[in-house]
């Protein structure tokens, strides 16, 4: 699948800004990832894993990470981008646990970009160039400020990747350094 067709099928099913631009982020922070860690060659695919991977959200909220599945199954879509799509919702819908470094990667910075992406709106700069890890780990720690980003899978993606909560977050700061604002 290219970037171009996994683009068209996201669009087919997500129209509101808000959600494409989620999959953006997590596309673009899914090919630093890959460069980080060694995975240059793939660095494409996991930025398509990226980009799919809330396929389903914004038209079937109730069968997130399952509806996806189908859709792309009826499409003949490789079945290591569904699996990998399908994963990021291990123990919230779905219990297809995240395998490869790639899925975990998803997994954890998922719920991670968006978290970061609201601290920096709070910034005068509203910006992450500026961002350091204590301004996010002080509004991380306040259960109220982005309530939607689970702090819970944060840290169980943190423990799948066996990093520490705090370089997870770093990590992920200088990933939206790169493409961010």
């Amino acid at each position: 699948m290219t970037r171009e067709e996994a683009w068209s099928l996201l669009t087919e099913y997500n129209q509101e800004e808000f959600h494409l631009e989620h999959a953006q982020i997590v596309e673009k922070t899914m090919k630093y990832f890959a460069n980080q860690l060694g995975y240059q060659e793939e660095a494409e695919f996991w930025g398509i894993v990226g980009l799919l991977h809330d396929l389903d959200f914004e038209r079937y909220p109730e069968e997130h990470c399952i509806k996806e599945q189908e859709i792309m199954r009826e499409r003949g879509i490789d079945e290591r981008i569904i699996h990998a799509t399908a994963s990021h919702g291990y123990g919230i819908t779905v219990d297809i646990k995240p395998e490869h470094e790639m899925e975990k990667v998803l997994y954890a910075v998922d719920e991670l970009t968006g978290l970061i992406g609201a601290v920096a709106l709070m910034r005068p700069s509203k910006s992450v160039q500026d961002l350091e890890l204590k301004s996010v780990k002080k509004k991380y720690k306040s259960k109220n400020f982005a309530a939607g980003c689970s702090r819970e899978v944060i840290e169980r993606g943190a423990e799948m990747l066996g990093w520490e909560l705090d370089d997870l977050i770093s990590r992920t700061i200088e990933a939206l350094r790169t493409f961010r604002d």
